[in-house]
Order: structure tokens, then sequence, then C-alpha cells
């Protein structure tokens, strides 16, 4: 049989939005779970039907058809949640007006913030930073060495802020727990939250010394060098991402580093995929009756036949001298492509004229 959300909060079908939100309230002041007496499966029950009879689409496809199709909502549409049901969507704030972090902690409490946030593990900042190659990098790859000013775990004491040879004692703060309950009163009546103990940062222990390095913290803030490798074939704007190499964080993992990349421009070279592109000019004899050019590459001095008869704008495909498509020396590699430009002259002496003159009369 379906659920009746208007019997559950004991309104009629025509009631006003604020009528089901004085409903909705009343029940949750009697059923939540954190206060004596509470009974989480009507609060649930409770919420759920405020979730579709306070939004208005909702609302009108469960007067249609009885049920709801949007969004996933209504039984059975949500994977998440409390007993299947995701309270992420469920709009506590539009429920009891502006109460602080209140309505973070329901949808903490019920799934949809991803655990209570006293079991939550801290992360430490991420950092970004620009790295500029030169077009040659970019192709083969390189291995990069950059100095980083960051918060990180202090070397002396390994991270835990005692003195080298000390113990750590139990936190009287805490009792050992890593986090504090706090009961704050509200119009659900007294509702118990969690926050991390500021004192041993979570982790339930404090030096009984402290370092001098980093004065207990466990955290200093130095430079680090950080290596990173460049892919070949890299493209600009492309970030490259080093886990773990963000800014630290006493009782926490720490962050990550991400470096976007720069490319300097090449005057001779342009990627294309894997290919290169470059240009060649050569003389109109060179056209005629072919020749022989030196070029420079990436990788060297190249030595390139034209063969007779080419023609202006025509492509010429070394195979193997492009952009390598792996991170090994063996790695296969696009081709170097050679456009040809061929250079006309612009004024002729008396013998090339003549020249020209008899390869018109040759119908050339």
């Amino acid at each position: 049989m379906a659920t009746d959300y208007y019997t559950i909060l004991g309104v009629d079908k025509k009631a006003s939005p604020d009528d089901i939100k004085k409903a909705f309230r009343k029940l949750a002041h009697k059923h939540h779970p954190d206060k004596q007496g509470g009974d989480a499966a009507k609060f649930k029950e409770a919420s759920e039907a405020y979730a579709i009879l306070s939004d208005e689409k909702k609302r009108a496809e469960y007067d249609t058809y009885g049920r709801v199709f949007s969004e996933g909502g209504g039984p059975g549409g949500g994977a998440g949640g409390f007993g299947g049901f995701d309270f992420s969507g469920v709009d506590f704030e539009g429920a009891f007006g502006d109460l602080g972090d209140l309505g973070s902690m329901f949808s903490d409490f019920f799934g949809g913030g991803g655990g209570r946030r006293g079991n939550r593990v801290r992360r430490g900042r991420d950092i970004s930073l620009d790295l500029e190659l030169t077009f040659a990098e970019s192709i083969f790859g390189v291995e990069r060495k950059m100095l980083v000013t960051k918060n990180t775990t202090c070397a002396t004491c390994a991270g835990n802020g005692a003195k080298p040879g000390t113990e750590l004692s139990t936190c009287g703060t805490c009792n050992g727990h890593g986090h504090l309950r706090e009961n704050r009163r509200t119009l659900l009546g007294v509702i118990s939250t969690e926050r991390l103990c500021e004192t041993c940062k979570g982790s339930g222990k404090i030096p009984k010394e402290k370092c001098a390095t980093c004065h207990g913290e466990g955290i200093i803030r130095a430079q680090s060098e950080v290596s990173v490798k460049i892919p070949p074939g890299i493209n600009p704007g492309e970030m490259i991402r080093l886990t773990g190499a963000g800014e630290a964080l006493a009782g926490g993992t720490p962050g990550d580093l991400y470096i976007k990349i720069h490319v300097r421009p090449d005057g001779s070279f342009r990627k294309e995929g894997n290919d290169l592109l470059t240009q060649l000019k050569i003389k109109l004899s060179a056209a005629l009756l072919g020749n022989e050019y030196a070029i420079k590459t990436l990788d060297g001095d190249l030595s390139v036949k034209i063969p007779a008869g080419i023609s202006h704008g025509e492509v010429l495909r070394v195979r193997g001298k492009g952009v390598p498509t792996g991170s090994t020396k063996t790695s296969k590699r696009g081709d170097l492509l050679i456009r040809i430009h061929i250079e006309m002259p612009q004024k002729l002496s008396k013998k090339a004229q003549k020249l020209v003159e008899d390869l018109k009369g040759e119908g050339m």
C-alpha cells in the first residue's frame, strides 16, 4: 500500500505550505532521535513526508500518481541516507528557520554529509603552481625539481609534536577520544554534537615534552623540494597532480599539489597530435631539379632529400621523428612533417632571364 504522507504529518491534502511546515516542526521536535524519548523511525518517516510535500513539483507528482519520480525521490527512489531515504534533499533550514549549522548537522547525521563530523578525516590545503617548459621539454618529457614553501610534517618528531625520546600522554581535554561532545539547546530540544579536540588535533594524545623544532605542533612552515616528472607530449594547460604533496595538517592527511603546465612556443616547430610540423624554404632550382638540405630538428641535424619537381606546400614525411607516444625510450613516435616553401626570386639577372626564356621555349 502506498505511503500516505498527509496522514503521517496529520494534515489535510489541501494544507498550505505553512501548515505542512508547522506539522513537521511539531513531529520533528517530538521524535528527534537525539532527544530523550525520541523515535528515529517516526522522525525518518516525518522527514520523508516533509521532503516530498514541501517541494511543489514532488507534491504535484505525489498527488497525481501516488509516488514521486523526479530526482529519485520518494519511496525506493533514493539509494543513500537513513533507512534507504536520502535526507540530503530535506530542507531543514527552511523548516526551522536560521539555525546556524543545524541543517548541516542533520545532513551529517542521516548520511547526506558522509558521516558525523567528528569522524571525518581532516585534510590539508591543496597547492597550485605554474611550471613553464621549453617546447622540446614538452615533447620528450623532463624531470624538474621545484622548491615549495608549505606546511610540512616536522622531521624532528615525525609529526607527533613530542621531543625525540619522550612519550605521549592521554589528552586531558578529550580524555583520549580525539573529539568533544557538546549538548546544544535548539527548537528541537537538546541536541548532542561532536567537534574535533583542538588540544590534541583529534589524535587523543599530547606530548609530555614538546618538540623544540615545531613547538609541539607537529607541523612546520618550511621550503620543500618536490620532484616532478613531466610525461612526453604534454600539452599547454594540462595539470599534473602530486597526491599528498600539498599542505600538511596536524591530525589529518596532507593535501595535493597541482602543477599547471605552460609551454614556450617554438619558432620552428608546431605540434599536431603526435606529429611535429616544420617548414623548409628551398630555391626554385631545387624544386625543379631536386637537392639535399640539412635541417635542424629536436633530435639534432637531419639531411632531407628534395625530389625533383616538388610543389609549393607539399609535405615530406620523416617517420619516427615526431612526438613520443609513451614514457620509455623504446616508445613509438609520431612523424616529422616538413612543409615545402619554394622561394621565388624577386629579381632575375640577364643570364637568368635568358635561361627562363629558354625554358619557356621548351613549354615549361
